[in-house]
């Protein structure tokens, strides 16, 4: 599936604005996987894919969590914002007959992130935090620190989305600390 095909697939299920956060997410992710050496094919397809679940009801993605034994149910006791991603590959697994590990771990995590992320994960993860169209306190550094070093983005990333969650009250994913760790861990060595 090329890049044009996926984002018509896409469209329908986004409303405009994300629709044209998807391709800013795909323009960026494209740009960051030729800096890095990812196979762009794939880094497009699931930047294209990875909100594709975002605006199905809330009570539909928790019926395909509770359905599913390939999906998580510890989902369920966090905010249903993290659903979209595991869900979301599943939905698209089942449509359009996609089967790369790698595309669908992306799409899985490009929220909460995990331990050990493959290059497309951490492409697509980052692509999503740092697009143009992002406004919010810490984006600019992010950015920055993304297009020198994928590993110093996505632990400056992960660390943000941890004590804005902290600030918050919010509870944070266990993949998301896991992933953390993981790169403070890599960023030490």
């Amino acid at each position: 599936m090329e890049r044009s095909e996926a984002l018509a697939k896409v469209k329908p299920h986004l409303k405009q604005e994300r629709y044209e956060h998807t391709v800013r997410v795909v323009d960026t992710a494209v740009k960051l996987s030729e800096l890095n050496g990812a196979e762009k094919e794939k880094v497009e397809i699931a930047a294209a894919f990875h909100d594709y679940a975002k605006y199905r009801d809330k009570e539909e993605l928790e019926r395909w969590i509770l359905k599913e034994t390939g999906l998580s149910k510890d989902l369920l006791q966090y905010h249903h914002e993290l659903w979209h991603g595991p869900v979301g590959a599943y939905i698209v697994k089942l449509e359009y007959n996609i089967t790369d590990k790698e595309i669908l771990n992306a799409i899985t995590f490009h929220t909460t992130g995990r331990k050990n992320m493959s290059l497309t994960e951490k492409i697509v993860f980052l692509a999503d935090y740092i697009e143009p169209g992002r406004k919010f306190p810490g984006v600019e550094e992010v950015r920055d620190a993304a297009w020198k070093s994928l590993n110093l983005g996505c632990y400056m990333a992960l660390k943000n989305t941890i004590q804005f969650l902290m600030s918050k009250k919010q509870p944070i994913y266990p993949d998301t600390f896991h992933a953390y760790n993981d790169f403070v861990t890599m960023e030490k060595k």
